[in-house]
C-alpha cells in the first residue's frame, strides 16, 4: 500500500480554496501532471459524479476515471479509482488555520503488476508532484 500525504497552508479562507480546488475544471490550471480533464456525468460536482483525466507522470500517459466517493465541501472531498494498475483514492482535507486554509492532500493505492516493483519509487515521485501541485494552488489563489 503506497500513502503519500503533503498538506500546506494558503493565505484564503476554505471555503475558496476548497471551491476551487475541488472543482475538476480547475484541475489542469494547479496540478502540474494533469493535462486533461472530460466529466463522465452531469455538473455539478456531487457523491458519484464520473470524471475522466489525462495525466503524464514519470514519463507515462495515464488516463483514468474518479469517482466522487464522499463530499462534505468545505471540509473533505474523496474520489476512487479502480481501473488501471495502480487503483488509487485521493482525498482532500480543508481545514482553517492561522493566515487561511491548512490543505491536506492524501493520495492511496495498492499497485497491482509492474507498479507493485516501482512503488517504493514512486512514493517520492508522487510526494514530490503533490507538493509542487500545492505550492501552484497557493501561488493561483493568494495571486488572486
Amino acid at each position: 500500500m503506497v500513502v503519500v500525504e503533503t498538506r500546506i497552508i494558503i493565505d484564503r479562507p476554505p471555503t475558496e480554496v476548497a471551491e476551487f480546488s475541488a472543482n475538476p475544471d480547475n484541475a489542469p490550471i494547479w496540478y502540474v501532471n494533469i493535462k486533461s480533464i472530460n466529466w463522465r456525468t452531469p455538473k455539478p460536482l456531487a457523491v458519484g459524479s464520473q470524471v475522466d483525466f489525462v495525466a503524464r507522470f514519470l514519463g507515462r500517459r495515464l488516463a483514468y476515471t474518479y469517482e466522487v466517493v464522499a463530499m462534505d465541501l468545505p471540509h473533505r472531498l474523496s474520489m476512487r479509482t479502480a481501473q488501471g494498475p495502480f487503483p488509487m483514492q485521493t482525498d482532500y482535507e480543508w481545514r482553517p488555520a492561522s493566515g487561511g486554509t491548512e490543505m491536506v492532500l492524501r493520495n492511496s493505492g495498492q499497485p497491482r503488476g509492474f507498479s507493485r516493483i516501482a512503488a517504493p519509487l514512486m512514493e517520492p515521485a508522487m510526494r514530490k508532484a503533490n507538493m509542487a501541485d500545492l505550492k501552484n494552488l497557493k501561488r493561483i489563489l493568494e495571486a488572486a
